[in-house]
Order: C-alpha cells, then structure tokens, then sequence
C-alpha cells in the first residue's frame, strides 16, 4: 500500500494559521454495511452482533474525566509493542504510514503508540480537558472536536480507525456505521482496552474489596458499559456489582453495532509503586463521579491492604490488554 501524504481529512477543513486541531461539524453520509471477519487462520476468536446498550448516565461519566485530564495523562498505563503488531496481524495490512482515525483519544496515550509505531493519526476528542492535553502532549497531531457516533471526518479517508478505552463510551448502533463510512475498503477498526489481570491473586482479591465498595453505592456502579454478569452464589438473574478493574469475559458483546470482530488477548505488566497504583485507580470514572469522603475512605484502607501484601511499596501491575479487530468489505 502506497503511503499517503496526510492523515484523514476532517469534514470541515481547519481555517488558514490554524493549530493542528480542528473544530468540524459531525460527519452524516450513509452508513456502510457492516464488516465481515476475514479469512484469517490465527486463532482468534470472532465475535458476532448482540444488542447495543446505552445506559442514560453514559455523558456524565464520559465527560467526569475532562476534570482530570492531566491525572489521567500521568497515571494510566500505555500499551505493549506487542499489541499494534496483533492489530497488524488482525487487520491483514501495516500501520506504518497508513491513516488512523483515533476515536475517544482522550489525553494521547494511545495516539502516541500509534506515533511511535509509523502511523499517520488524527486525534477525535470530544472532552474540553482531555483535548487541552493532548495538545499538550502531542502538539504535532491534528486534533478535531467530536465523538464517535458522529464522526466529523470524510468518507472512505482512513486506513484504520481505533479506540484505546474508548468505544463503550459510544452508542455502536451509531458510532459502528459511522466507522465503516469513513474506513477505506479493506480498512479496520480496532478497539482495545487494558483490564487487570484478575487471575493474578492480588488483582482478584482488590477487585473483591471493590465490588464491596460498589455494591455499597449502587448510584456508582463502576463500569457502566458492561452488563453485570449473573452470580453464581445468587439467584438467577441476580447482578453482581463489576469493579473498577472491568471484565475480561466479552467485553463488547453487547455493544457491537452489528459488526463481526476478531479477537486476541496481549499480556502485560509494568511494576510501580503503591501510590501509582491508587493514583491509576483514582483515575477511574466510577471514581472520578464517586463522593470524595467514602472515595478517601476507601484509599486510606487500600493503600493499608496494599502494604500489607508489598511492604516494599511497589507492586507488579498486571494487564490483558483485550484487542478486537473488524475489517471494512473490499
């Protein structure tokens, strides 16, 4: 594939002396049909449509992070080089000079592996604070204002398009169709999340002491964008609260827009100190909307916990970065 010159066009060009970023109109145009899965003989997994669901709380808790952008840019984890080479492999074509999309791109983080790895991005950011630092961060990358139900970007103009932790906050019956429009043919959208490794004891007895939290504070509930998966101690149909750590187990089947994923899993870990640790967890929007006082609480006795199992103060963070990868038709 030839190297293109520039990154995807905004639907509204940048005015003459303007900064990378872009203020465009939301995108319409006429929805693309649905990817297929590839061919492809790795052993991923696909992943097939089920209902999209669009809690009413979803604007509040996507926009709690703004206050706390730079929070944010400091203490969430990156990603493996290993992920984008899966992403390659998923997607059948390099990113290397290819035009990504970044969608929901937050403070950067994402967006400067994609840097890092030779792609070509634009940055989709619909949050005041977060796309103050992105600039901050990235001030080379073009940035337009705008989310990904309603992409402010032309038709047929990306190689890829992909979200880091972001596509749950979207409707996927809208922002779905919105990715297959702007995709090239033969494009992909790759969707990818860090989630704790919960089958790492330490991991699984924090998420323990958070589902307490939570279950505690209902108004709360930490991850707003996965159903809460029925108990086996419960009754049928009884939910169990879901911690601020997410869950691995089909992360968007409920939010796929009607499109087929391939699916792979990419193991990581990065050692840290306890208070980086808890200063990542406080990043979180559960805790982000959460009321200060029983927020502090929780920490205080946290920190307590943690010392207790890392009397050193430092600790292996432990992630399964979940990666999902759709292409557009040919």
């Amino acid at each position: 594939m030839a190297t293109p010159p520039h990154p995807p066009e905004p639907r509204s060009a940048p005015k003459a002396g303007s900064a990378p970023e872009a203020e465009a109109e939301a995108g319409t145009g006429t929805p693309a049909p649905a990817a297929s899965p590839s061919s492809s003989s790795s052993p991923s997994t696909p992943y097939f449509a089920s209902p999209t669901l669009a809690p009413a709380h979803f604007t509040s808790r996507a926009h709690s992070f703004n206050a706390a952008a730079a929070s944010y840019a400091a203490h969430r984890p990156s990603y493996p080089p290993a992920l984008l080479d899966a992403v390659e492999e998923l997607a059948g074509r390099p990113l290397s000079g290819a035009r990504v999309a970044d969608i929901g791109a937050g403070t950067g983080i994402g967006t400067a592996v994609l840097v890092a790895h030779g792609a070509r991005p634009i940055a989709v950011e619909p949050g005041d604070g977060m796309a103050a630092e992105f600039r901050r961060t990235l001030p080379d990358v073009p940035l337009v204002r705008g989310d990904g139900n309603h992409l402010p970007l032309a038709t047929a103009s990306a190689d890829f398009i992909t979200y880091a932790q972001a596509w749950h906050w979207t409707d996927a019956a809208l922002s779905a169709p919105e990715a297959m429009r702007v995709l090239r043919p033969g494009g992909a959208l790759a969707l990818w999340w860090n989630v704790m490794d919960d089958t790492v004891q330490w991991v699984a007895d924090q998420d323990t002491r958070l589902r307490t939290f939570f279950a505690d504070t209902p108004s709360a509930d930490p991850e707003p964008s996965t159903p809460t998966q029925p108990s086996t101690e419960a009754e049928p149909g009884t939910p169990t609260p879901m911690s601020a750590h997410g869950n691995m187990k089909n992360r968007i089947s409920h939010n796929t827009g009607g499109l087929n994923f391939l699916s792979r899993k990419v193991p990581w870990s990065r050692r840290i100190s306890i208070e980086e640790h808890l200063a990542n967890l406080g990043t979180h929007s559960a805790f982000l909307i959460h009321d200060p006082e029983s927020t502090d609480r929780f920490f205080a006795k946290e920190r307590a916990e943690l010392l207790n199992a890392f009397p050193d103060g430092w600790l292996e963070e432990p992630y399964v970065v979940e990666l999902h990868v759709a292409r557009a038709p040919h």
